[in-house]
């Protein structure tokens, strides 16, 4: 997979809105037939909003080399060898010349060019701008104005109306470069009469220009803004499962750094913010790596809000149940946390999973299941048998704890707590439901130290 990038290089924003995919060179031939395939120019193209012979003619203007062109079979081919990172910068000039609006930087202008004339202007959906003239220097701009780009069905059919509307002729239209001209014609005439590179009466010339005024270009940009959200949602679904999980990590290392992780709207962006790059499952095992420490004991009743999310299900006719994926991969991330701590924390497994327990974050089916089997899946198997051997204690209370409970409840009936007595520990659980706290784990081919 090639991978997406930015639409604009200068803008560094993992979570810009303007992706396309990065150019796929492929050479073919030998000697002086060698050349340069661009498979996938006419992705590249669709997310610039420009035809794809446009880019292609560029490379051969800015490399001196002859193009070769086959819209029906999607063949860009530039003569010579060239590598893709060459053609990726060459690529850049392109989108800065005839792609980026000279206002407001974002790619969504469409080019009006204007054969009488011999000029090309541009338009920007985004602000409403509207540039008069590209630069003209460069040879491209020759091909561009030849092979103008090809009105839309909306635009055609809405330029087929004004004609009628002016007395056209009923049974003659305009070919797509006649109405391009005829447009771009009126937005020069508009533009000259002000002075100022705006047009002279908006109503005059509603069907060509929008509203540019504060209110309504930041109208417009609201919408942009929604109606790109599924574009961006998209583009990282197409990410690898890894790259997925390294951009949740460091989603949440930047709110960590906020210092708010305890906020509960904050943990409902999280969890959203895991749904929307599928991986709300195996969050957990993230979220151990990024917000618990040695402090573990303390942590997981901070962050109860955060984690609780993510390791319950609810389910119309049951309310709701225990997560039993989530909740592994939470056991996961503790025994990575036991491993990167192991000093302070080996000896408190018991203590670790009673917590985890007793707030809510993991049930006792899923404890139990844990405790049969060591695995080298999260920390090596050495380890693995050690945490389990340090959890036998606790998980033997649980198998024990349902049949006692009737008795326990009642010899503690007085002083409102229950003994959880081991061989090893003795911790004093609180009557009245679960202490505040949290717990996560990942997917299970997931490893923390990759992150």
């Amino acid at each position: 997979m090639a991978g997406f990038i930015n639409v604009n290089s200068e803008v560094t924003d993992s979570f810009y809105r303007y992706k396309m995919p990065r150019i796929i060179a492929k050479v073919e031939g030998k000697g002086n037939g060698i050349k340069t395939v661009i498979v996938n120019m006419v992705d590249i193209a669709k997310a610039l909003g420009r035809p794809p012979a446009y880019p292609c003619k560029y490379f051969g203007c800015e490399l001196g080399a002859q193009t070769q062109i086959d819209a029906k079979k999607e063949r860009y081919i530039v003569n010579g060898s060239h590598d893709g990172i060459r053609l990726q910068e060459l690529l850049d000039g392109f989108i800065k010349k005839f792609v980026l609006c000279p206002e407001c930087d974002n790619p969504e202008t469409s080019l009006m060019p204007h054969q009488k004339k011999k000029i090309i202007g541009q338009k920007c959906a985004a602000c409403g701008y509207v540039n008069t003239t590209v630069d003209m220097t460069h040879k491209v701009c020759t091909y561009i104005l030849n092979h103008p780009p090809e009105l839309s069905d909306s635009a055609a059919k809405n330029y087929v109306s004004k004609k009628k509307q002016r007395g056209g002729d009923d049974g003659e239209e305009d070919s797509p470069p006649e109405a391009l001209e005829e447009d771009m014609e009126a937005a020069v005439q508009a533009m000259s009469a002000n002075g100022k590179g705006g047009f002279h009466d908006e109503k005059e010339f509603d069907d060509w220009c929008e509203d540019t005024s504060a209110d309504a270009v930041a109208r417009r940009q609201q919408d942009l803004t929604d109606g790109v959200k599924g574009l961006t949602i998209t583009v990282e679904l197409e990410k690898t499962p890894h790259e997925r999980q390294e951009l949740f990590y460091n989603y949440v290392m930047d709110k960590k750094r906020e210092g708010n992780l305890e906020d509960m709207s904050v943990a409902k962006e999280i969890f959203d913010k895991a749904v929307q790059l599928d991986i709300n499952d195996l969050a957990p095992l993230i979220l151990v790596g990024a917000v618990l420490t040695e402090n573990v004991l303390k942590e997981i009743p901070l962050y109860k809000s955060l984690f609780l999310r993510f390791l319950h299900v609810k389910d119309a006719k049951e309310g709701a149940r225990p997560n039993e994926r989530a909740q592994k991969q939470l056991l996961g991330g503790l025994e990575k946390l036991v491993e990167e701590h192991k000093g302070q924390l080996l000896n408190k497994v018991e203590k670790i999973l009673y917590v985890a327990y007793d707030n809510g974050l993991v049930s006792e089916e899923v404890v139990i299941e844990w405790s049969k089997k060591a695995t080298k899946k999260f920390v090596s198997r050495e380890l693995s048998k050690e945490i389990r051997a340090k959890a036998a204690p606790f998980v033997e209370w649980l198998q024990n704890a349902e049949e006692d409970s009737d008795e326990e409840e009642e010899e503690d009936e007085d002083d409102g707590t229950v003994e959880f007595s081991t061989n090893t520990t003795t911790v004093i659980k609180p009557m009245g439901g679960a202490v505040n706290g949290s717990a996560n784990d990942e997917d299970d081919d997931l490893d923390i130290d990759d992150i």
